[in-house]
């Protein structure tokens, strides 16, 4: 039969150009997407013959074979799936951006229908996978043959994407499509075994069909001739063609957890945790999450790659899904399968919408429920079950790598905020191991103690030593310590927990309510109206460096200590905000100062000729003891040695 000349039912000629190169940014896609098109013909058959067994015909295997012939230049991607008449062939190929997956989908019985989109089968929606075999090929040439039909009725499809097509009837005896690629010169690597491999290991390992290529072995060479790498006639898979993920929980076993980490992840040590749960209802998906043992040497890069890989139906989509975690959980690794995400139209690019926000969603609560776990089993008792003390200490090495990214999600995450600030852990006055959960702390507060006291410093030894702390060490009240970066930055979005104010000591006037008796109250209020021309003479000296001078009533043995107002930025993360060389404003403190101290009565007896060198080194070491550093050093040293002479 003479072949038939057709044109394509679009503007063809524009767009395929718009296909071939500007819808797929990666050129290697164009294999992923017909061997995902060779899948689905495959699944076409398997739901067609549960009514009419005969279209198995004499093949009950279904597979997808890649042939690579380098003298032709061409690579052959074949199926033995449902296959094509001459009609069909001209109507889906001969149709830009018309879906024979969708319109299979749509003849369906209902019954058969959500058989097929639960088993996560039928991937095409677009209909424009296909054409993506332009981005390598100057011409495709597609014979195949629809299950059922006798032999004589095969179709051969020819375009150069020009804008038309021919068809005509061939003699086929095997049913099922064979795409043939006739490679341009510059997509010769695509001739290469190891690539194409390595192109389906990445995109179609998980297919549940095997996909299958020429086995090549090495002869050595004859004469003195080098040995080369020869084709056999044996056909080898090279895909897995199984989604651990897919699999129920209990069929398996935690070594094939690990060992799938191990190759999803690069990483030579085990998880600490994982946890795969098959998620029902408007959104569908399955979800395999793992919780590293080790933080990356990147962590703090908050642009690094997500860890989460994106399937639709076990077809790989996306290496770095970030719209499915949230930035504060990065760290995290694993594996989303859905056959509902709205992905653009070349299929490598997440498009916002509910179902994506629920899957981000449901991710973050179950990462958040498996450290609720790992905390709660964080210390086993003599008589817990084998189970819970293999957990035993698992929250403690997770906090330590991950604790202080974590905190991140106070400031990112409102909904799942309380959650979060359950799982946080502090040192504290009376802890120097950072153990101190905020449910702890409160469990151990006294009767009269009305808020939370926390306290920020660069480092456990500086905080351990801040004058702030005097007050409270006298009365045995604690304080956390919390030596973070991301600290001051993250508890300015927790105000309480579980109905209890925090409160910086570090901020604002100490007001210890029922645990400061009246007289001490008095003496403060004394010591103000005794000391008030000592104070307006400092607040003179001191005018450019404090906004304020006041007596204290939080120390006990220092002479001065530096705090900021309720509300204003704290010293410390100002000073890290500059040091990370962004603007932060210059914050002028309050110099508290103890009436009882040597240095302060000094400064009241009248010592006219050093009062304003007294009053600078009383607050240059007040900026030492928090952290920070005098303005000027060299006068700070200065004004030392001119007292000490």
């Amino acid at each position: 039969m003479s072949a038939q000349q057709h044109v394509f039912q679009a503007e063809v000629a524009q767009l395929l150009h718009l296909v071939t190169h500007s819808l797929y940014s990666n050129p290697e896609i164009f294999l992923r997407e017909l061997v995902s098109n060779a899948s689905d013909a495959c699944d076409k058959l398997r739901y067609e013959a549960l009514n009419q067994s005969s279209l198995w015909e004499d093949q009950p295997d279904l597979r997808i074979r890649l042939h690579l012939d380098a003298k032709a230049r061409t690579l052959t991607i074949e199926d033995n799936g449902i296959g094509m008449s001459q009609q069909e062939a001209i109507d889906h190929l001969g149709t830009i951006a018309k879906s024979g997956t969708r319109d299979f989908v749509s003849r369906l019985s209902t019954e058969q229908s959500a058989d097929a989109q639960s088993q996560g089968s039928l991937i095409g929606q677009f209909g424009v996978g296909f054409y993506s075999g332009f981005i390598v090929a100057d011409r495709i040439t597609v014979q195949s043959r629809r299950a059922g039909l006798p032999p004589e009725q095969g179709v051969q499809w020819r375009s150069a994407g020009t804008g038309e097509f021919e068809t005509e009837a061939i003699h086929m005896p095997t049913r099922g499509t064979r795409v043939i690629l006739h490679l341009r010169e510059d997509a010769e690597a695509y001739l290469n075994a190891w690539k194409v491999k390595s192109i389906v290991n990445k995109y179609s390992d998980h297919i549940s069909l095997p996909i299958q290529m020429l086995k090549e072995e090495w002869q050595e060479g004859k004469d003195n001739q080098p040995g080369e790498m020869v084709t056999t006639d044996e056909w080898e898979t090279i895909n897995k063609a199984n989604a651990l993920w897919a699999r129920a929980k209990k069929d398996v076993s935690p070594d094939e957890y690990k060992a799938f980490y191990k190759s999803l992840s690069f990483d030579a040590e085990d998880p600490l945790a994982w946890s795969h749960n098959r998620v029902e209802g408007s959104t569908e998906y399955t979800q395999l999450l793992y919780l590293p043992q080790k933080a990356p040497f990147d962590l703090w890069n908050r642009e690094r790659s997500a860890g989460i890989k994106l399937y639709v139906k076990r077809v790989f989509i996306m290496d770095e899904a970030e719209s499915l975690m949230p930035s504060y959980l990065r760290f995290i690794k694993g594996v989303v399968d859905s056959a509902d995400l709205p992905l653009n139209v070349s299929r490598e690019l997440l498009q916002e919408s509910k179902d994506v926000r629920a899957i981000r969603d449901g991710n973050t609560r179950r990462v958040l429920s498996m450290l609720e776990d790992l905390a709660q089993h964080n210390e086993a008792a003599d008589d817990a079950s084998d189970d819970d003390k293999a957990q035993a200490g698992k929250y403690t090495t997770f906090y330590a790598e991950f604790g202080a990214v974590l905190k991140e999600g106070l400031g990112e995450d409102f909904a799942n905020r309380d959650k979060i600030a359950k799982l946080l852990r502090f040192a504290s006055t009376q802890s120097d191991a950072i153990e101190v959960s905020f449910a702890q702390y409160k469990s151990r507060m006294k009767p009269e103690q009305k808020a939370i006291y926390y306290l920020t410093a660069d480092t456990l030894s500086a905080a351990k030593n801040s004058p702030q702390l005097e007050v409270f060490r006298k009365k045995g009240i604690e304080v956390l310590l919390m030596t973070d970066r991301v600290d001051e930055w993250a508890l300015g979005h927790l105000h309480e927990f579980d109905g209890t104010p925090l409160q910086s000591v570090a901020k604002g006037a100490v007001d210890l309510g029922e645990l400061q008796d009246d007289a001490e109250k008095k003496a403060v209020e004394q010591a103000a109206e005794d000391f008030k021309p000592t104070l307006d003479k400092l607040k003179s000296a001191l005018k450019d460096k404090a906004q304020d001078v006041t007596v204290s009533s939080r120390l006990v043995d220092s002479p001065a200590c530096l705090v900021v107002r309720d509300g204003e930025m704290s010293l410390q993360l100002s000073r890290l905000l500059k040091q990370a060389g962004q603007k932060a404003p210059d914050v002028k403190p309050v110099l508290e100062i103890n009436p009882s101290h040597a240095l302060v009565k000094r400064l009241q007896s009248g010592d006219a000729g050093h009062f304003e060198d007294l009053a600078h080194i009383l607050f240059d070491q007040a900026l030492l003891s928090e952290g920070g550093l005098p303005e000027d050093p060299a006068a700070y040293v200065k004004r030392v040695n001119a007292l000490l002479a």
